[in-house]
């Protein structure tokens, strides 16, 4: 595609969301006041549902939709991350090393923090349809964890905790589970993504329908993308090297 094609595309693109932004900000309710329709249509939303957490409500009910999107975009992310870091042709792997010296302070607390920071993102991600958090926040927590073995200045114990097989396969299977929960309700009659599981007590950890079950499904999906994507920087740096180049002698 030649350079005026490629500018004519973006002119297109550009002018219509102009046009559509224009028509979102001139239908946006007075700056100041108390009328908030989103507000007034959500909150009941997520009451009816017994959905604690109104953002979990919008997320994975309301706008499951969008939420979906957003996982295909992780995965995106990370295959595209992994095709521009992928070892090119003069690139050869290299032995890990251990690298510089950590101080036995930092070690220490890496390793004490590891098992709490995993209970913590397994905490957010299981309650995140009553209390504030959810399947991203806890997923992010949950792969972050991973890496205090790398604060730790144990890059080769890190390599062994985190085989990318099945990383990569938790992110995929995680993505194709939200997909099909969505065809759940398709099938039972109602919409795509529709809020068919039983919705239980209100504040009750079995509560809020399918809420919950995609937001396991989400922070599984976020915590295998943000290991195998921290992976391939890890493997960029660390990794790899390029042979020193020969000096012809003449």
């Amino acid at each position: 595609m030649s350079r005026r094609a490629r500018l004519l595309v973006f002119g297109l693109g550009a002018a219509g969301l102009a046009v559509m932004f224009a028509f979102a900000v001139a239908g946006m309710p007075p700056f100041g006041t108390s009328e908030h329709l989103y507000r007034d249509l959500a909150v009941p939303a997520a009451l009816q549902h017994r959905t604690a957490n109104v953002v979990s409500s919008v997320n994975f009910d309301q706008r499951a939709l969008d939420t979906l999107g957003e996982e295909v975009i992780l995965l995106s992310s990370v295959i595209g991350t992994a095709a521009l870091l992928r070892p090119t042709r003069g690139e050869v792997r290299r032995p890990t090393t251990r690298g510089g010296h950590v101080s036995d302070s930092t070690t220490l607390v890496s390793y004490l923090l590891l098992p709490v920071t995993v209970l913590i993102g397994l905490d957010v991600v299981a309650h995140g349809h009553l209390t504030p958090g959810g399947g991203f926040q806890g997923g992010v927590v949950l792969a972050t964890a991973v890496h205090l073995l790398y604060l730790a200045g144990r890059y080769e114990s890190l390599e062994r905790l985190r085989p990318l097989t099945w990383y990569v396969w938790t992110e995929g299977l995680s993505a194709a589970s939200f997909a099909v929960i969505g065809l759940v309700g398709l099938a039972q009659g109602s919409g795509f993504l529709a809020n068919v599981a039983p919705l239980g007590s209100f504040q009750s950890l079995l509560s809020a329908g399918t809420v919950p079950i995609l937001n396991v499904v989400t922070g599984a999906a976020v915590a295998g993308g943000g290991v195998v994507l921290l992976a391939q920087f890890f493997g960029q740096a660390i990794g790899t090297t390029r042979p020193p180049t020969r000096r012809s002698t003449s």
